[in-house]
């Protein structure tokens, strides 16, 4: 996510240096081999030396800390589930066991607890009521308990509550403005319960659309990231319509975690460190600007590293370069990973002393207290400092106290109306709707008339199903039976009968619960039919449930579009999912293709009303759409042979023959309306500007054709020629005006060459570079120069030099 201000990274340690000294002092001491005294510094950057700055303690927290014993401040940095807590032992069970919980309370002093499914909030008050009355009189300091819980597209483990679109769809939207309304409804719904650390939202980049958690993120852009994320959590900490709660947010999944080289979930990514910079970075930084009080730490591993375990990234990048004070809490059993997976410890020892020295905080063991048992046995060996427990014990109480905890630790029961309020289901009905993205409509199929629509067929996996619009991580970590959902939400198929209350839409069954198709059913029915909807795509998955080898649509359903396309009616497909299946083999044959990705519980009604016509629609990619399932390629790529044009969708086309598929089915941004848009008239206020100087730049947007829509302007910038291979356009502002027909609005973009034309180098340092660069908006592009005042390196190493742009 493109930083949208320009950070005084220079203040800060440089990375390469530390991950260089980072790795290699590892490596020795696992290897047992004694390190060189010294190395010589890269001339670029600076070492990280001495102790981090000295940590601002409240004074209540400051007072706790001079009277706990040691046991009790490693408690503070310990949390466990509540399958360790309940009855069953199961995580749906949101009950307690008091006999379970006390003695982890005043033998083991554990702060935190996490984790259940949704169930009605009286039964979260129940349980947390009690669990934080005993944590607060078995606690010798009564220091009050932590909730945490993964409410990812609304409060999604209370029953009732909202249920918005995933992070895709948010991306989709182009429209800030609806992560903050998530957070807002998130946190109304849920912080009267005792939900006081929510692990959201998620800040990985989308680049890998194989990752199984990509539709958690915001897409592959790292400035729509930064913006949404920023969004969100300054909402989700400072609501005070929770007063006299609040809530802090936690940024997932520091830091790299979304580009694994095989694709599938927790595994080894390969990221230089300059792209780590650039592409990875900002999205965190953009949080952390906004105030963002905890992060959760990338499972898997960089360049052969467990983020874990390095130290480089949880202290040099993250507390040093950008100025994080928070807490880094681990994800799911993730220091016991590097002996069990990962093979970087031989024991579980030697992985605690790892991860609590690269600068761990908190530990989500989740099972048990032997991280309680590691911990003190370091600080008696001396491989541990006290002083360095009582940094994250009270980074812990810290972040208790800065959210009123101590003040007021008990759930509310007095508020509850407010939880499924109608205001919060029209804004996820209205998120839905902006993020359903039109990717092909042929001969103007779309919107289907309601008066010349007799009869319409809606066939596929996902035509009757609630679960599938939702995905993982709704009612329950994998998303529940479909029995489960309410019964109120709409599927596509009731909401186009309610769409089109004049016709009969009607659906058969494709396939046969053993799994037998019963094709010729679907071509009768096809035939008698005036159009065709084929709601297509995934069940719910979360995680590495979700891991994938191929993300071709199953052949079960190629088969049924092609079954339907056999009957010669307008045929409608629409791809559900937490990212895009691979549909080449019948998308030529298909007249409209929507991707809808996973749209919450208002998903049904928003795709109903884009195929009527009711929602003109407004959505665009925020990922690359593959068209092989061997080749994927992010808009931000390096230039190549085969993307001269700046595209990877049609490049050489011309060149190639008409048998050539480009290897993107739609690129990053696309989408289409019901109305069209014309750009004119970009006009530049200079064509030179210097260091301190702006670019203001303007375009007209007009729509010409005959009804209102929302056009997203996207406003791109290419670096001709940088030091280090620059990408082919990065996306750096963007805005979402609602136009009349025949109305015309001009829209700026004011150019400050400290944030929108420099980037990062492998240090962190940002590089400003003299030279020309290209700007584009629409069809329209102009080109302008960077220059330097004389003898001035106003940023960075390599601001001059960089050869003729």
């Amino acid at each position: 996510m493109s930083n949208t201000r320009f950070s005084p990274v220079s203040k800060r340690m440089a990375l390469p240096w530390a991950l260089s000294v980072a790795l290699l002092a590892s490596a020795c001491q696992r290897a047992g081999v004694a390190t060189a005294p010294a190395m010589a510094m890269p001339a670029t950057t600076t070492a990280p030396t001495g102790a981090l700055p000295a940590p601002q303690w409240s004074p209540r927290v400051r007072e706790l800390l001079s009277k706990m014993t040691l046991e009790e401040k490693i408690g503070q940095m310990t949390q466990l589930t509540n399958s360790t807590i309940n009855h069953t032992g199961e995580q749906k069970d949101v009950t307690l066991d008091s006999a379970k919980l006390v003695p982890f309370i005043r033998d083991y002093h554990v702060g935190s607890f996490l984790n259940g499914e949704a169930v009605p909030p009286t039964q979260w008050i129940k349980y947390l009521s009690a669990l934080q009355r005993i944590a607060m009189r078995e606690s010798r300091l009564h220091i009050p308990i932590i909730y945490g819980i993964d409410h990812m597209h609304g409060a999604s483990y209370v029953s009732g509550a909202a249920i918005f679109p995933h992070n895709l769809n948010l991306g989709a939207t182009f429209n800030p403005e609806f992560a903050r309304q998530t957070a807002r409804a998130t946190v109304v719904e849920s912080a009267d319960l005792g939900h006081a650390w929510v692990f959201a939202p998620v800040l990985d980049l989308g680049v890998n659309v194989y990752w199984p958690r990509v539709y958690e993120t915001y897409g592959e852009d790292p400035h729509v990231a930064s913006m949404m994320g920023a969004a969100f959590v300054k909402e989700l900490q400072e609501n005070k319509d929770i007063a006299p709660y609040k809530v802090a947010g936690c940024g997932k999944h520091f830091l790299g975690y979304s580009d694994p080289r095989n694709g599938w979930d927790r595994t080894n990514a390969h990221i230089s460190e300059q792209r780590l910079q650039e592409f990875f970075r900002p999205s965190f930084q953009a949080a952390i600007d906004a105030g963002l009080k905890s992060i959760m730490i990338n499972s898997g591993e960089i360049n052969g590293e467990p983020v874990h375990s390095s130290k480089a990234i949880l202290t040099d990048l993250l507390r040093r370069q950008m100025g994080f004070t928070g807490v880094a809490v681990t994800d799911w059993q993730d220091i016991i990973r590097l002996v069990t997976i990962q093979k970087t410890a031989s024991n579980e020892k030697e992985a605690t002393f790892l991860c609590i020295d690269a600068g761990v905080d908190m530990a989500m063991t989740p099972y048990n207290t032997n991280f309680c048992r590691f911990v003190k046995e370091l600080v008696q060996e001396g491989r541990l400092s006290e002083e360095r427990i009582n940094l994250s014990a009270g980074r812990v109480l810290q972040l208790k106290d800065e959210i009123g905890l101590f003040d007021n630790p008990m759930p509310r029961a007095d508020r509850l109306s407010r939880i499924g309020a109608p205001e919060f289901q029209q804004q996820a009905l209205d998120a839905a709707r902006e993020s359903v993205v039109l990717l092909r409509n042929e001969k103007k199929v779309l919107p289907l008339a309601a008066g010349k629509v007799r009869r319409l067929l809606v066939v596929g996996p996902s035509a009757n199903s609630r679960a599938n619009l939702s995905g993982g991580w709704t009612l329950a970590w994998q998303g529940r039976a479909e029995d489960a959902y309410p019964k109120e939400v709409l599927t596509i198929l009731a909401a186009l009968k309610k769409e089109f209350p004049n016709a009969q839409v009607e659906t058969v069954p494709y396939q046969s619960a053993s799994g037998k198709l019963g094709l010729p059913n679907v071509l009768a029915a096809a035939r008698r039919a005036d159009a065709v909807v084929l709601a297509l795509g995934e069940r719910p998955y979360a995680e590495g449930i979700g891991n994938t080898s191929d993300l071709t649509l199953p052949e079960d359903q190629l088969q049924l579009v092609r079954t339907a396309q056999a009957a010669g009616k307008p045929t409608v497909l629409v791809m559900i999912g937490g990212r895009p299946n691979i549909i080449r083999a019948v998308a030529e044959r298909s007249e409209a293709i929507i991707w809808a990705g996973l749209p919450g519980f208002g998903g049904g009604q928003a795709i109903a009303e884009v195929i009527s016509g009711k929602v003109n629609p407004s959505g665009r990619l925020p990922f690359t759409y593959p068209q092989f399932a061997g080749h994927l390629s992010n808009y931000h790529h390096d230039n190549n042979e085969n993307s001269l044009e700046l595209s990877d969708f049609g490049a050489g086309f011309e060149q190639r023959g008409p048998k050539y598929r480009p290897p993107m089915l739609t690129e990053f941004s696309e989408g289409l309306s019901y109305t069209t848009f014309q750009y004119s008239n970009l006009q530049l206020s200079d064509t030179l500007v210097g260091h301190n100087g702006t670019v203001r730049a303007a375009v007209r947007v007009t729509n010409t054709g005959s009804q209102a829509g929302k056009e997203t302007v996207l406003w791109f910038l290419t670096d001709e020629v940088g030091r280090i291979t620059r990408p082919v356009k990065l996306l750096k502002h963007f805005e979402k005006p609602l136009l009349a027909p025949g109305e015309s609005r001009e829209l700026l973009f004011e150019i400050q060459p400290k944030q929108h034309l420099s980037y990062p180098g492998p240090d962190g340092q940002p590089r400003l570079e003299e030279g020309y660069f290209t700007l584009r908006v629409g069809t329209l592009a102009k080109r302008f120069r960077y220059a330097a005042p004389a003898g001035q390196h106003p940023a960075g190493p390599a601001a001059t030099g960089s050869g003729s742009h």
